[in-house]
């Protein structure tokens, strides 16, 4: 009896020991959330004395004194352009901080490492982290100082000064000045660190040099008509913390997560991501030096390549956006449940990209079909673009002619389309050597060889995978086959990277004015560069140094024009559609506005916010 006494004091022991812990536990998590709160409020209150620091600065110079007024909120009409959007939102009567926004990604990403990446979903996850000196107004599209507060150009217009704003400096609390910009140019501009894209961009600057801790003077070879994009959009990187990669490019090219910047959020660790993760993601920057804060403590992306799953997730309200496709846009739009939770958005970005096919044109040092601009051309004439956008966008499309908008200068309004026409196309490869020659309906060379290659796409993007069925068989009446082979996105990449494949199928994203440089100039097919069909045209590559170089814009568009003309008799790519938006974006997500560059939701300085009472994350 005694024994039994024993064990039962003894588990009571133990229990009250166990609740003892707990509650000691649960006293240490509560004094680390306060110690959390505590910290944020310091941050908090240190941006806000910053200000107004800044501001006082500002008023001695004008000859005024702010006096007590200095520490209230900044008034919309005295922010930065950059941030009067913001400060505007910031002032609704529902506007709250906090919460979190989670978006997905339809593929997964390789790196998220700036300017070795070259996919649009790590471009958007460095928008809120890199920042530029100077960015477009998103209803005017003028030019807007972000980090720089002023600039002008020379009198020969070769030589952009910019003058940097007071008081600014990275996420790790170190500043950030001139010097920085002019690393950022050098890095980019070093041999061994395996940036060819951004180096495209870069070509027309001679050298860039920092005045002192504010002034950047960029020295152009001539005058270039891009110039306030190529340097006032060069994403700035901290010296201190990349210049260590000029000792070891191998370790910066090979990368996957080194990403740290100036912006509104950070990585929490900047060195430390991977792609296994299976998400992305950012928490607000304590040490922002912006007058307006960002909305979200947190922002979130996850991957998932399902367009079921992803569907699913949205419907679970573990994702705030979801990209519909053509087939089940209608049917979702008449959901009651996704009715009552979330808005529509059907519209065609006024800045849309287009999706095309690419034939290579050399593989293995050897020259392809390809090549041959007839066989283009053909293929062109065989791909009945029309019944692509009825059929499986079903209208939600338009068609592309080239890489320009039809809304834009740069586009020639006398060019038309390459028609859907089977007998010119037939005529047009029996020219190349391809007829048909055992009535077999196979188109053969002069050596008997068939006319067939593959064709690579995204495996997990269903629009994609319908087109190329299509294709497949609109080709196979002609006597072509195409062989469709679905890929993984990491894979596509390296594909890409080697230029190691018969055609691809993808899309570009667009600007307000496309130059083209990139993707068609005869230079730009080195190994890792965006000419990766290894198109070679030399009227071509006149034509886009002279739009380049030309400062005047009226002469400027009709050197596009031309470009327009010789791409669309050439057709190196076969281009097929820009697609409009169709969202789905949970209602709790308010300030959401259509500009002239798109919709806001993805804009810095963030606009859009979570009222207090909907707000799920973090509370």
């Amino acid at each position: 009896m005694s024994r039994h006494f024993g064990w039962i004091v003894t588990l009571i022991v133990l229990g009250i020991l166990l609740l003892l812990v707990m509650v000691q536990v649960d006293r240490q998590w509560q004094r680390m959330a306060a110690m959390q709160n505590t910290m944020s409020e310091q941050a908090r209150d240190l941006r806000a004395l910053r200000r107004s620091l800044q501001s006082l600065e500002g008023d001695l110079a004008s000859g005024r004194f702010a006096g007590a007024d200095a520490e209230r909120a900044p008034r919309v009409d005295e922010v930065p352009s950059a941030f009067r959007r913001s400060a505007a939102a910031a002032t609704a009567d529902d506007y709250a901080e906090g919460d979190w926004l989670v978006q997905a990604f339809g593929t997964g990403l390789a790196t998220i490492t700036p300017y070795v990446s070259s996919d649009a979903y790590a471009s958007e996850v460095q928008n809120y982290v890199l920042e530029s000196l100077v960015q477009r107004d998103p209803e005017s599209l003028e030019w807007q100082g972000l980090l720089a507060e002023a600039w002008e150009f020379d009198d020969s217009g070769t030589e952009l000064t910019f003058r940097l704003r007071p008081g600014l400096q990275f996420s790790d609390g170190e500043p950030l000045t001139a010097a920085d910009v002019e690393f950022t140019f050098d890095f980019l501009m070093t041999d061994a660190i395996a940036v060819p894209r951004a180096r495209a961009f870069l070509e027309m600057i001679e050298s860039v040099e920092a005045l002192d801790e504010r002034r950047v003077r960029f020295v152009f070879e001539e005058p270039f008509f891009d110039a306030m994009r190529v340097a006032g959009g060069l994403d700035v990187l901290p010296k201190h913390f990349y210049e260590r990669y000029l000792d070891e490019p191998e370790t910066f090219n090979e990368s996957r997560g080194i990403l740290l910047g100036s912006g509104p959020y950070r990585m929490e660790d900047p060195t430390g991501w991977t792609p296994d993760a299976g998400r992305v993601e950012l928490e607000r920057n304590p040490r922002y030096w912006g007058p307006v804060e960002p909305s979200f403590d947190r922002l979130v992306w996850r991957v998932i390549q399902n367009d079921s799953a992803r569907l699913t997730t949205f419907r679970n309200r573990d994702i705030d956006v979801y990209g519909a496709r053509p087939r089940e846009y209608a049917r979702l739009r008449d959901d009651e449940a996704l009715r009552e939770r979330a808005d529509t958005f059907e519209y065609m970005s006024p800045t849309a990209g287009y999706s095309y096919i690419a034939w290579n044109q050399k593989r293995n040092g050897e020259a392809t079909r390809f090549a041959d601009p007839r066989v283009r051309r053909a293929m062109s004439h065989l791909t009945d673009v029309d019944r692509l956008i009825e059929e499986v966008m079903l209208g939600y499309a338009e068609r592309a002619i080239s890489p320009f908008s039809p809304r834009s200068d740069q586009h020639n309004p006398e060019l038309d389309p390459i028609p859907y026409n089977v007998e010119r196309a037939l005529e047009l490869l029996a020219e190349a050597g391809y007829r048909e020659k055992n009535r077999d309906g196979v188109l053969v060379n002069a050596d008997g060889e068939p006319f067939s290659f593959d064709l690579v796409y995204f495996q997990d993007n269903e629009d994609t995978r319908r087109i190329a069925l299509f294709l497949r068989d609109l080709y196979a009446r002609a006597g072509v086959e195409m062989r469709p082979q679905p890929t993984e996105w990491s894979v596509m990449l390296e594909r890409l990277s080697r230029q190691d494949f018969d055609a691809i199928t993808l899309g570009w994203t667009s600007g307000v004015e496309v130059d083209i440089f990139q993707m068609f100039h005869s230079s730009q097919t080195v190994a890792g560069g965006d000419n990766f069909i290894h198109y070679q045209n030399p009227e071509l590559d006149a034509v886009i140094e002279a739009a380049r170089g030309e400062v005047d814009e009226a002469a400027r568009m009709q050197h596009w024009r031309e470009a327009e003309r010789i791409l669309v008799e050439d057709q190196p790519y076969t281009f097929l559609m820009r697609r409009q938006t169709l969202a789905f974006i949970d209602r709790r997500i308010r300030n959401l506005e259509q500009t002239a560059l798109g919709l806001n939701l993805g804009f810095v300085p963030v606009e859009v916010y979570v009222p207090f009472e909907q707000q799920r994350y973090g509370q």
